[in-house]
């Protein structure tokens, strides 16, 4: 994805601190005050001058909150942005923008797209973001909130386009089977699409992963037949190794001696008790082994 040029850069503003402005304009209000009271009528110049130099001086106090940004502007032109918490103060006339700094937790809703092999799949996020660049998140984007989740809605959609949900061909990484790594792409592709916003990514994984409603059925049978064929692949392979031992076994202790057809007609016989799905029926032979 090509990320935009922009022009915009947060940097650090001048501003002052507000406590000591604060207390500037109380001292010039009060000291108009006591002017008024004490030199009536010849203070009553200074002291409404007094009363509107403090006004003014109020005015260009705000408060910034820990992990909280504003952005100082003049008549529209960003002049830089201010990160120190407490009460702070800039001339009047400059107007101010407030973004929040804090990490953000948000779950995207679920997603009813196709996975690398067509099937219809319910798919969901969670990410956790947080803004980096005030200025870029104020002015290069019209709502850097809003920009923020349709771009996890979008690169979402081409996540689970790039991978099959399960029984991928030839060892390829799947959706279910490979959560880690399908969330660290996850995370790569967000933060190279909200770069723009002056967001990064922390963190992003897969909230909810299911088949869609229309064929859960039909892939829950398949995953069931799967479960089985291996189960039964492993029960064979596992009798095949007792039958081979038995026959070795019974060959060094010269128990009996077995001819080709005994031999594999004992092998069919054992397969079918240790592979069978019920318990064998005994049959007791009161003639010889042979008859």
């Amino acid at each position: 994805m090509n990320t935009p040029i922009t022009a915009s850069q947060e940097r650090a503003a001048k501003t002052s601190n507000g406590m000591v402005m604060l207390l500037i304009s109380l001292a010039s209000m009060v000291g108009g005050a006591a002017l008024a009271i004490t030199m009536a009528p010849l203070g009553i110049g200074a002291a409404i001058m007094g009363v509107v130099i403090g006004l003014f001086l109020l005015c260009g106090l705000y408060s910034i909150q820990p992990n909280e940004a504003v952005a100082i502007l003049l008549f529209g032109d960003y002049r830089g942005t201010d990160r120190n918490a407490g009460l702070r103060w800039v001339l009047p006339w400059y107007s101010r923008k407030k973004v929040s700094m804090r990490v953000r937790n948000v779950t995207s809703d679920k997603l009813k797209v196709n996975d690398k092999r067509g099937n219809p799949i319910e798919i969901a996020a969670n990410v956790v973001w947080r803004v980096r660049d005030s200025a870029q998140a104020l002015f290069d984007v019209d709502d850097y909130a809003a920009f923020v989740n349709i771009q996890i809605d979008t690169a979402l959609r081409d996540i689970t386009s790039a991978y099959a949900y399960d029984h991928a061909e030839d060892h390829e990484p799947s959706l279910r089977a490979d959560a880690e790594l399908v969330a660290e792409k996850l995370r790569e592709e967000l933060n190279e699409r909200v770069r723009v916003a002056g967001v990064t990514i922390d963190e992003a994984r897969l909230a909810h992963l299911a088949y869609a409603s229309e064929i859960a059925g039909a892939m829950l049978r398949r995953q069931q037949a799967e479960a089985i064929l291996s189960a039964r692949r492993l029960i064979v392979q596992g009798a095949v190794e007792m039958v081979e031992n038995a026959l070795e076994r019974l060959a060094e202790l010269n128990v009996v001696e077995l001819d080709e057809d005994r031999k594999a007609a004992m092998v069919s016989n054992l397969l079918v008790v240790l592979c069978a799905d019920r318990e064998a029926q005994p049959v007791v032979n009161t003639g010889t082994l042979y008859g």
